[in-house]
């Protein structure tokens, strides 16, 4: 069981779960324990909690722009995957995150973004294994999980089976992304 997620834009858990990513790029939200900003690597292997709120489709890649759909918290979240953290990098600059765009979906503006928002705090990679449950959960939105934050602590109630969860991608293809990124970060200085 799964008692803890990791709340990310809804179409950043749909790629992950498609298999078309395996980086998330991380800072930390507004109303982070630790401060604005600042983003911990708390917990290894979490829920992927989807997010609607702050979407925008100018901060997504062109060729997923159209799967951004902006929505108020809703009632009820369904969980249909989970992650578990493989590796952590942190990013040296943009440049070095732009240097890897064949592997994530984050437009250039939404970089920049992150790297100009709380400039003396660090911008995150995280290469995950993403891993599809085998049968959705779906709980209500409690107020507690509302909000601009990272992790999200489920309710005893709440926690998800992850019993069944079935990986997206081969080790093999996790591997490369890892390597690939190690490769390009060196280059980078990070």
């Amino acid at each position: 069981m799964l008692h803890v997620a990791l709340k990310e834009w809804a179409v950043i858990c749909d790629l992950l779960l498609e298999g078309r990513t395996a980086l998330l790029l991380r800072k930390g939200g507004i109303a982070e324990p630790a401060g604005a900003g600042t983003f911990e690597m708390t917990h290894t292997r979490f829920a992927l909690f989807p997010s609607w709120a702050h979407q925008k489709p100018r901060m997504i890649v062109a060729d997923y722009r159209d799967r951004v759909r902006v929505l108020d918290e809703p009632a009820e979240i369904t969980f249909t995957g989970m992650a578990e953290v493989v590796k952590v990098w942190q990013a040296p600059n943009p440049g070095a995150v732009f240097d890897l765009d064949d592997l994530h979906p984050y437009a250039d503006a939404h970089v920049r973004m992150r790297f100009d928002y709380k400039p003396d705090r660090p911008v995150w990679l995280v290469a995950v294994k993403a891993m599809k449950f085998a049968a959705p959960a779906t709980i209500r939105n409690d107020v507690d999980y509302c909000g601009c934050l990272s992790w999200v602590p489920l309710k005893p109630e709440h926690a998800v089976e992850d019993a069944g969860a079935a990986p997206v991608l081969t080790d093999a293809a996790l591997a490369a992304v890892v390597a690939t990124v190690e490769e390009r970060m060196k280059r980078a200085g990070g």
